[in-house]
């Protein structure tokens, strides 16, 4: 939801009055061509949070010559971990992943907070999973290109109760270390980061760990501190961390920021922790990472939930500056998220926040997700208009393909063709928490069905017969995040509501950690295929 504010300074010095004009086109509109350029005497543009719209928990952040990457948590939603790019730290693109069309071989759920750096030549990501077979675990990948392809070099620590949140550095002497977080807080102990020497090739650790500090249950830290990010500023380590509850209804996060001479400590927390906390926009603010600029401006990319949307988009990417006082310690404006603010290159392109397709491309868009526990199997058929040839599954809601809500209102359609869903077969347009909780309308035996599935267990809501024809359109209309709407049509304009029209509950879908995805279902016999003509997503 970035906008372009546009201020007129000299007008205003001048005394001749401000005015403040919001250019370009509706933040729904596509746009096209290059960067802004921008001149000496151009006005100031600014930019509004989130800079990620929609679920990217945990975002890491580097900078590269002129080019930013950035990735984010996935969760339980593939591909896995999303690699972005953006030239000013406003305006991001989805390039690719880490583990594009696999999970790595010693992992099967979790995939939390990947770290992004970029050290001698090679990019590195850090990452946690959970072990087959065992508990969360910090692994790594690395590549010789920010896109890939990355080679996957396994756990490097696995602790009983649990290892996350990993992050590199070196020391003054060069030496390369590992910090994490030990999970204790998932059998109710406090949270020790912790560090210890790493090998050049990222393969082990080395030696003894060390306690950098630990989560103080008296204070605004709660139950855990966690993600760290360390930034070498003077004569001092900062690590910027997150404390309390993450996620969910109940969160309670907030950022907070130690300093040390040392990697090794000791360490000291800043008594205005917490210097970061929630407003009227944002809450829950925390686990992000630190980039520096070209000018050496220091800039925080971390995730908050908003207020409005809360939590069915999920933890959305903000951006903000650090600054910096006379006592050395780092600081935000107000002591919270921004809503707008100065954009750091002087750019900010309209954003296009709506999803249309029309599957008459080579390759499906890289912000299709599905869950990770069945990839999809798809042909696209880009001639005639194009359309998308989704196999059935007979596991849970079937096949998967799903797109990021961004807002708490939105539309969504998908035109499915009759003729395509076999006998026994079900597809349709659904909204997703997870394979065991969702809810959608979908044509099933010559009928039309407004189904839900809670905690894997399935109930039909409403019905009708299916009008005679070749393709049939369903409807999703969303306010608040929960109040969802099906209807069905055959031509896009006259449209048949399901449920006399009235609103079905949606709150049960977003599990703790993740937001309401809105896509494509195909459930049905193995071998089968079922026909989608075109989805769209179109946030209001």
């Amino acid at each position: 939801m970035k906008r372009i504010y546009v201020y007129l300074h000299l007008i205003c010095f001048l005394g001749l009055g401000c005015s403040v004009n919001k250019s370009g086109s509706d933040k729904n509109n596509a746009t096209t061509g290059g960067e802004q350029q921008v001149s000496a005497s151009a006005p100031t543009v600014s930019y509004s949070n989130p800079v990620l719209a929609g679920d990217y928990a945990d975002p890491s952040v580097i900078r590269v010559g002129d080019d930013y990457w950035a990735t984010a948590t996935s969760s339980e939603w593939a591909p896995l971990y999303p690699l972005l790019h953006s030239k000013n730290l406003v305006d991001w693109e989805t390039v690719g992943h880490v583990f594009p069309d696999k999970l790595p071989a010693w992992a099967d759920a979790h995939f939390w907070a990947p770290e992004i750096t970029y050290d001698k030549g090679k990019y590195y990501i850090y990452y946690t999973a959970k072990k087959k077979g065992g508990n969360l675990c910090v692994g790594v990948a690395s590549a010789s290109q920010a896109t890939g392809p990355y080679t996957d070099h396994g756990p490097l620590v696995c602790q009983e109760v649990g290892s996350i949140d990993a992050f590199p550095i070196r020391d003054e002497k060069g030496e390369l270390y590992l910090v994490w977080k030990e999970d204790a807080n998932s059998v109710r102990k406090p949270t020790p980061l912790w560090g210890q020497r790493m090998n050049e090739e990222r393969t082990a650790l080395l030696g003894e760990k060390f306690e950098l500090f630990r989560n103080d249950p008296n204070t605004w830290e709660g139950g855990l501190v966690e993600g760290p990010a360390i930034e070498k500023r003077g004569d001092y380590y900062y690590l910027f961390y997150a404390g309390d509850a993450c996620c969910g209804r109940a969160c309670t996060y907030g950022v907070g920021v130690a300093r040390s001479k040392s990697i090794r400590g000791p360490w000291e927390k800043n008594p205005a922790n917490p210097i970061m906390q929630k407003n009227a926009e944002w809450q829950c603010p925390g686990h992000g990472s630190v980039v520096k600029d070209k000018d050496n401006r220091y800039y925080f990319l971390y995730h908050a939930y908003n207020v409005n949307s809360f939590v069915y988009p999920g933890r959305q990417g903000l951006l903000d500056e650090i600054k910096w006082g006379e006592d050395n310690w780092p600081r935000f404006e107000n002591r919270s998220p921004s809503i707008t603010a100065k954009a750091p290159h002087n750019q900010n392109r309209p954003e296009e926040l709506n999803v249309r397709e029309e599957f008459d491309k080579n390759v499906l868009a890289n912000t299709w997700q599905w869950s990770v526990t069945e990839a999809p199997k798809y042909t696209l058929q880009k001639d005639n208009g194009g359309r998308l040839l989704l196999q059935s599954s007979p596991n849970k809601i079937g096949s998967i393909l799903g797109q990021r809500t961004k807002m708490a209102s939105y539309t969504a359609t998908a035109i499915v063709d009759q003729r395509s869903v076999s006998k026994d077969a079900q597809a349709g347009l659904t909204a997703i928490g997870d394979p065991d909780n969702a809810l959608g309308v979908a044509l099933r035996n010559g009928e039309i069905i407004l189904w839900s599935v809670k905690g894997n267990k399935t109930n039909i809501i409403d019905r009708a017969p299916a009008p005679q024809g070749t393709a049939i359109q369903f409807r999703l209309t969303t306010q608040k995040g929960d109040q969802m709407q099906f209807a069905w049509s055959t031509n896009g304009q006259n449209w048949n509501s399901l449920n006399k029209g009235q609103a079905v509950d949606g709150s049960y879908l977003p599990p703790w950690d993740r937001g309401v995805r809105v896509g494509l279902t195909a459930k049905g016999p193995v071998g089968g295929s079922v026909a989608f003509d075109r989805f769209e997503l179109m946030h209001q």
